[in-house]
């Protein structure tokens, strides 16, 4: 349930409201809004605790929350949340452009591509130093090294570092180097990770899994936001299909869904998506077009060379070509491409 402080209600008011939530055996949230604070109680309720709560002088009422993700939904927290991470900024009508290789290959490599990006218009770098990968025979990044060329090349040219962690043990090293966590698709469901990245409030890119529905997705985000990491960003990366034509089928009809039930900002990562070079553009504007507050972009300077993901990934001249096309859209649905 949520419980809707009055205007103006005095901050000792809200903590107070908050210990005895939690005196009730629930978990609370407190969320401060441009009008008002709510404080979401998490947990199992009953009528008497409602009518317990709606006692308290400054508060003006207590509402059920209906969706089964608490935390994440517009019931909780109406206002669109707005995250930043350095030079990144996703949602508040800005459109976050995180772009970067697949893997960091090398750091003369990284620098480089974080330059060229930057130079187009991204506002983020992507790189992995993680790998999770389909063959155990396949690259696997360069881990900790990896890490330390990503935050060599924040250094040099001031881009927010976003990269993967795989496992909870890790995210207190990957936080070390990285300004965003990203979650891949196939850890959208390691509740154990989800907890620990909920847990060490460095903002969180969570993305989709290939087989998980909306609600599925909506309740990983909400395992970060229990946690008390509540700068979580939702990544749309695709899903799988019967379909052949793509690496996977990318429904942008989920940014508007989302929009209408969550207060996160939602990426879309239109390389995954499709994994097509070549359609990558397209669905780049297709995506702000319906509503996406970023976009999630592989650039290498020699794709045919990349030691990972290089059919999908766009050439720096391409990446710049794109981001001016991706201007004008943002302009004409009233959003800013990269602030």
């Amino acid at each position: 349930m949520i419980v809707v402080m009055k205007k103006g209600a005095p901050a000792d008011a809200v903590q107070e409201m908050a210990a005895r939530v939690e005196e009730l055996g629930m978990k609370a949230h407190v969320i401060v809004g441009t009008e008002r604070t709510v404080v979401a109680a998490v947990g199992r309720e009953s009528e008497a605790d409602r009518q317990t709560l709606s006692s308290y002088p400054d508060v003006e009422q207590v509402v059920a929350i209906l969706a089964p993700y608490k935390i994440a939904s517009l019931e909780t927290k109406p206002e669109p949340t707005v995250v930043r991470a350095g030079s990144l900024t996703i949602g508040g009508g800005i459109v976050g452009v995180i772009a970067g290789p697949c893997s960091v290959e090398g750091p003369e490599h990284i620098i480089e591509a974080a330059k060229l990006v930057k130079a187009a218009g991204a506002t983020a770098l992507r790189g992995g130093a993680f790998k999770p990968r389909t063959s155990p025979y396949s690259f696997q990044g360069l881990k900790e090294d990896g890490l330390k060329m990503l935050a060599a090349a924040r250094d040099e040219t001031g881009l927010a570092v976003v990269t993967e962690v795989m496992s909870p043990q890790d995210v207190p090293l990957v936080a070390k180097y990285a300004d965003v966590l990203q979650v891949g698709a196939r850890n959208m469901q390691n509740y154990t990770l989800l907890e620990a990245v909920g847990e060490s409030r460095t903002p969180v890119l969570l993305k989709r899994g290939p087989s998980a529905t909306a609600e599925e997705f909506l309740l990983a985000a909400e395992y970060i936001l229990n946690r008390g990491n509540s700068n979580v960003i939702l990544c749309e990366r695709g899903i799988r299909t019967f379909e052949s034509h793509t690496r996977f089928t990318l429904p942008l009809a989920m940014v508007p869904y989302l929009k209408e039930r969550t207060h996160l900002p939602v990426v879309v990562d239109p390389s995954h998506g499709t994994g097509v070079a070549s359609l990558v553009p397209s669905m780049c504007l297709a995506a702000i077009a319906a509503g996406a507050d970023g976009l999630a972009i592989e650039v290498h300077q020699n794709p045919p060379k990349a030691m990972s993901d290089g059919p999908q990934s766009l050439t720096p001249a391409i990446f710049a070509d794109t981001m001016k096309r991706c201007r004008k859209i943002a302009d004409a649905v009233g959003m800013t491409l990269g602030g």
